[in-house]
């Protein structure tokens, strides 16, 4: 096993089919059946499915007619955003506990730097002592890999799974990438991987092969990053987790106001342009915050712990309940403001099981006509000025 004075330890843990393990822990019956997390209707999308579905083609953000048509045995559960919520901070609790730097890279999956345990405690016996921790504690399966950088062990992690453990040593990090398709790479998508086969390049191994300067001519600055992670280089930090990240807007007015329909086009407007930042960051928020202030600058603020998301729906629907607590109708407003805050990476998924494809599209379109004309291009009627102050 090679040394190196500069190694690092970095582990990746994952929790596998997160949504389908909460589910069969919340009954039994579901075990070993092939599961379908998702919306119920026939408009509705999948959130998740089980290692039993995908084997006949399902994933996750297919329609559900399609998925039942490829696998009609299926059993299809509406999510529970409260418990998968519950579950995840459950499982951040027992790591925050036990490793001194870690990265909640999603609502399932941590990054941790290890890089110095191995002196006291031993690395490989901390990861694994770990996962039988969390597993006691939680009844959740989950998948790890120890490498010496993230983009390693994350994809070692999705070897070893399901419910496994892989260790890359310093210097097998090319030959562990070598005979692995291209897609297993984070970052290649469909449109990359689509060019990347086009030109006879069907494995990392190829990949690492070609020149630097060939991939950047082709695909520009990307190229470069493609040949450096093909190699098994990445020195991207674990960033340390904070619940206090957080992104938020806030408007003072001109004039002092207390009418209440101004007061709610702006909450609605500015919880959307927040919800879109969020969306457009690739993350999920767990906690929303309203903030008045009133013309004596008395300043209030009310938060609200919520199950992750990032839909404008359930965001809104919080930011209205929080002002509804908080405004006195007797005094004149100055100031109104929305944070969202408890922030993790992941993708608008975890609210696939409560919409329907028509929804998500809508989502999508509104979201394209912001990123390309401003984010103020289009809102809800909602949020229409009623009254000017």
């Amino acid at each position: 096993m090679a040394t190196h004075l500069n190694r690092r330890f970095i582990s990746h843990f994952d929790l596998d089919t997160f949504f389908v393990s909460v589910e069969r822990l919340k009954n039994s019956k579901l075990n070993g059946v092939p599961l379908i997390v998702g919306g119920t209707s026939d408009r509705g999308v999948v959130a998740a499915c089980s290692y039993e579905t995908r084997a006949f083609g399902v994933h996750s953000a297919m329609p559900m007619k399609l998925a039942l048509r490829l696998c009609p045995q299926a059993q299809v559960v509406k999510g529970d955003h409260d418990s998968y919520s519950h579950y995840s901070r459950a499982v951040t609790d027992i790591i925050k506990e036990n490793v001194p730097v870690y990265e909640k890279a999603s609502i399932d999956e941590f990054y941790m730097d290890l890089t110095g345990m191995d002196k006291f405690f031993g690395c490989s016996k901390f990861t694994a002592e770990l996962k039988q921790k969390v597993m006691k504690e939680t009844g959740l399966p989950i998948s790890y890999a120890l490498a010496s950088n993230k983009l390693i062990s994350k994809i070692a992690t999705n070897e070893a799974k399901p419910n496994g453990q892989l260790e890359i040593y310093l210097g097998e990090e090319k030959p562990f990438l070598a005979p692995l398709a291209i897609e297993k790479m984070p970052g290649i998508g469909q449109k990359t991987s689509g060019l990347l086969r086009q030109m006879g390049v069907e494995t990392i191994k190829v990949l690492s092969e070609i020149p630097p300067r060939m991939l950047e001519s082709r695909f520009g600055k990307t190229g470069i990053d493609l040949s450096r992670r093909a190699n098994g280089i990445d020195i991207t930090p674990v960033i340390p987790y904070s619940e206090q990240k957080s992104i938020g807007k806030e408007d003072t007015f001109e004039n002092d106001t207390i009418d209440v329909h101004f007061l709610y086009s702006q909450l609605v407007r500015m919880t959307e342009n927040v919800a879109f930042q969020l969306r457009q960051q690739k993350k999920l928020c767990g906690c929303v915050t309203v903030k008045l202030r009133y013309a004596n600058f008395d300043t209030y603020t009310k938060q609200a712990v919520i199950s992750y998301t990032a839909s404008d729906n359930t965001i809104l629907a919080t930011a209205k309940e929080l002002f509804k607590k908080l405004y006195d109708k007797r005094l004149l407003v100055r100031l109104i403001g929305v944070r969202l805050s408890h922030l993790v990476q992941g993708q608008h998924q975890i609210d696939l099981f409560t919409e329907t494809e028509e929804s998500i599209r809508l989502y999508q379109a509104m979201d394209h006509i912001r990123r390309r004309f401003g984010e103020d291009a289009v809102f809800r009627a909602a949020a229409k000025n009623l009254s000017r102050v």
